[in-house]
């Protein structure tokens, strides 16, 4: 996507092409992370096995039950099948269910390879919309409200779930400063992002006033675009929030909600499930390790979510053994799922004469929420 796309002449679709596929999300750059993933899999198996002091967290993990096991499997499929509904709900209501499919799980195929959050996710969604025709604009906008949408289930739960705690409503452990300030900080972050439409559009308009060719003029024409982009996009999610769109809500929730269940049945294959505040404020505050450049997050995502549970009074044993059999089933049932999608994807899009003829419904979805 090119930052000079994304002004106003956006809204026009663009011829489509056979652009080439971002480097990251060559087939080979992706094997070689699947390697590095295989081995800093297979070196944490050495590490559990050979490491002194683990005793502990080896004999959970060999007294799993095979039931919580199985429960855990579905739950992330589960938790696929949120992202692809809230996916297709929120680009496009009419995009074909095959194509959203393939884009959706190669989407998060691509997040269990690649590190930066969900970026290489989100990375591989634009490349695909674009090569399938959709307008560039729409992409834009439709990319920040989908990542607004997705953070908003997250959000609201740990504002709800964080009172919650401290007010006693619901069952869990853990002192204000684990229950109450998480919750207002998170309150916060709410309120500048419904806020962030009027000043992203401020800062776009100071300096808007140039009409030079020089470096300067064309990056502040770019930044000034893509401001204008994220406040669209915003702008758009919190129109479908109000709306109560049902595949952008009921998809949301799903994908964090069965993501949460299947840790806690990581917890009942292994040893005790801990109080219901407990388990969705270590998970949802635990996962903010997953923003550490790690492929797939490995490494850190682990080590916060152990962190954080290690804070709330979850046995250390038990969490390590939760976090690693759940973190095996997050990374694995996304990456079997997407990768026969991303083979088939790049079939349909590379190869095919036109494109845009896959994707033909997608740019009537350009005008149907208004700005709010």
């Amino acid at each position: 996507m090119q930052p000079a796309d994304l002004g106003p002449s956006a809204a026009v679709a663009p011829a489509p092409g056979k652009g080439g596929m971002p480097d990251r999300l060559n087939p080979r750059h992706l094997l070689v992370r699947v390697a590095e993933i295989a081995v800093v899999i297979a070196l944490v198996v050495i590490a559990i096995n050979a490491l002194p002091g683990l005793d502990e967290v080896r004999a959970r993990l060999r007294g799993a039950d095979p039931v919580w096991i199985v429960a855990l499997a579905l739950a992330e499929a589960g938790s696929c099948a949120g992202y692809l509904l809230v996916f297709r709900s929120t680009f496009c209501a009419q995009m074909p269910w095959g194509l959203s499919y393939d884009i959706a799980m190669a989407e998060l195929a691509a997040n269990s390879l690649l590190p930066a959050g969900g970026a290489g996710g989100l990375a591989l969604g634009v490349w695909a919309l674009r090569q399938a025709g959709m307008p560039t604009g729409h992409i834009a906008r439709r990319t920040v409200a989908f990542f607004v949408v997705t953070s908003a289930a997250n959000f609201f739960a740990l504002i709800l779930v964080g009172i919650g705690v401290f007010a006693g409503i619901l069952a869990g452990r853990g002192s204000a400063a684990l229950t109450l300030v998480p919750a207002l900080i998170t309150a916060l972050g709410a309120l500048l992002v419904g806020l962030s439409p009027r000043l992203l559009r401020a800062l776009g308009e100071r300096g808007s006033g140039g009409s030079g060719e020089g470096v300067g003029e064309r990056v502040s024409r770019a930044v000034r675009a893509w401001l204008t982009a994220g406040a669209d996009g915003v702008d758009q999610a919190l129109a479908l929030l109000r709306l109560h769109s049902f595949g952008v809500i009921v998809g949301s929730f799903a994908y964090m909600a069965f993501d949460i269940a299947a840790l806690g049945f990581g917890f009942a294959a292994v040893g005790q499930v801990p109080a219901l505040g407990t388990l969705v404020l270590g998970y949802l505050i635990g996962q903010l390790g997953n923003l550490v450049p790690l492929p797939g997050g490995i490494g850190g995502t682990e080590g916060a979510l152990i962190g954080v549970f290690a804070l709330y009074g979850v046995n250390v044993s038990d969490a390590a053994a939760a976090v690693l059999v759940y973190r095996l089933f997050q990374l694995a049932v996304p990456a079997l799922l997407g990768a026969p999608a991303f083979v088939l994807l790049r079939r349909r899009l590379m190869r095919a004469d036109q494109p845009a003829l896959v994707c033909a419904p997608l740019a009537t979805d350009l005008a149907q929420l208004p700005a709010a």
